[in-house]
């Protein structure tokens, strides 16, 4: 898995490409702290629960279909969120944990179709280095893990805000032109 902090950064960058004005602060700092939402998985360890069970690491909380359910609780409970972009903005949000966890060389794969299919899956190319958990992720492989994380994720993500705030900066806003 990317380490939780570069899962947070997915949905910010989704955030800062669509402007304040449609994704406000609030929901982007949601959308961050539930895109590392799949990893609470991992207390399953502590339980019994098998890594390669359904709702093992990986398994059914990194699914599409959690992300939906997730998502659909909270347009019931923020208003907010019953805005079409913002029902989007949340779902990419938690799914983008899953998609970026297949791009990760290591482990058993993610469970995206769960429950009509609970293969667990990879992308065909998985260049971001698998994170070591606890305090193994203080050794060199940890640092192999946060180079491949600023070049694989933190570094497009970054283009795009970056792309996106100037596209601001120069365009006039809708109907102003």
């Amino acid at each position: 898995m990317p380490t939780i902090i570069t899962h947070a950064v997915v949905p910010l960058a989704l955030a800062v490409a669509a402007g304040p004005s449609r994704i406000s602060p609030r929901l982007a700092l949601t959308g961050a702290m539930l895109a590392m939402l799949p990893d609470a998985d991992v207390i399953g360890f502590r339980l019994g629960i098998d890594y390669a069970d359904s709702w093992g690491h990986r398994g059914a909380t990194h699914s599409l279909a959690i992300a939906a359910i997730l998502t659909a609780v909270l347009a019931v409970l923020w208003r907010e969120v019953r805005r079409p972009l913002a029902l989007t903005f949340l779902f990419l949000a938690v799914a983008s944990h899953g998609l970026l966890d297949m791009a990760t060389d290591g482990g058993l794969g993610v469970s995206l179709w769960w429950p009509v299919d609970e293969a667990r899956m990879f992308w065909p190319v998985t260049p971001v280095r698998v994170s070591p958990i606890g305090v193994k992720f203080f050794s060199a492989r940890g640092l192999e893990t946060v180079w491949s994380e600023m070049l694989w994720v933190w570094l497009p993500c970054a283009l795009l805000g970056i792309a996106s705030l100037i596209r601001r900066q120069i365009s006039p806003p809708h109907g102003l032109s």
